[in-house]
């Protein structure tokens, strides 16, 4: 059975996840990527600076990186996808959506715990945390804990530090980890898990600590060229993000990179 997709159609689809105020069109001149929300910033930066260098452009669908690879295994025309978490490359791969020999490692992220303001006192994140406290009733706002990246990685530091099951009732679950960002910088939550990446992008927010790192999976960002894609540009994409502009930018914007 063909596929139901077209770039267009794929692009109409995912207008209501996207998280970027520009407008996505994409012609067959344009490499078309599918990545996780949380790279929006640098990821545009990168973008624009590959544009500036080779007059082509990259249009670019932001979501959680769940979204975006069943949208990939349903055949929506993705030329590369950039995962906010292995798991979802390795599906995408399992299911026969990926171009052998091209995906690899990009970046790596830590996790912060995020709370209202920009002048929040710090805090010490272990196992003997008052994290109810400082709740205080409030919401502990993360990406859905199931199937977002930020989210999974969330509980898994939660549940490592024995205190998922007091905040569990607390915490208010959003579709990926810039809507979780975006509630408690309007106030709408006392505290988030997010990226420590994507709270240095945003105002009125403080990061209040960072998680051990072996209180988590180790957070990485896979990206891949898809096994539909015939796009012969997407190759030089990918290679471009691995290139001494991209990497300067995404260490700007608090991304760990791989040599």
């Amino acid at each position: 059975m063909p596929s139901p997709f077209t770039r267009r159609t794929t692009l109409a689809l995912l207008s209501g996840m996207v998280l970027t105020a520009a407008p996505i069109r994409a012609s067959a001149a344009d490499v078309l990527v599918f990545a996780a929300a949380s790279l929006t910033n640098a990821l545009d930066r990168v973008a624009g600076a590959w544009t500036a260098k080779t007059g082509h452009r990259a249009v670019i669908a932001y979501a959680g990186s769940s979204a975006l690879a069943r949208q990939i295994q349903l055949g929506a025309p993705a030329d590369i996808f950039i995962s906010a978490s292995v798991d979802w490359m390795d599906a995408i791969d399992a299911s026969g959506d990926l171009r052998a020999g091209t995906r690899r490692d990009i970046l790596t992220g830590t996790l912060a715990l995020i709370a209202h303001g920009r002048d929040a006192d710090p805090v010490v994140i272990d196992a003997t945390l008052d994290l109810l406290g400082l709740l205080d009733g409030g919401r502990l706002s993360m990406a859905l804990v199931e199937a977002v990246p930020a989210g999974i990685y969330g509980k898994q530091a939660l549940s490592a530090l024995g205190l998922w099951d007091e905040v569990a009732p607390w915490v208010a679950q959003s579709d990926n980890v810039r809507a979780a960002l975006a509630f408690v910088a309007q106030g709408e939550a006392t505290l988030g898990i997010v990226y420590a990446s994507d709270a240095a992008v945003q105002d009125d927010v403080s990061i209040i600590g960072t998680f051990p790192e072996d209180s988590h999976a180790p957070i990485v960002f896979p990206a891949g060229i898809t096994a539909q894609s015939e796009n012969p540009l997407a190759g030089d994409f990918l290679d471009f993000m691995n290139s001494d502009t991209a990497l300067a930018i995404w260490q700007e914007f608090g991304f760990g990179v791989f040599d």
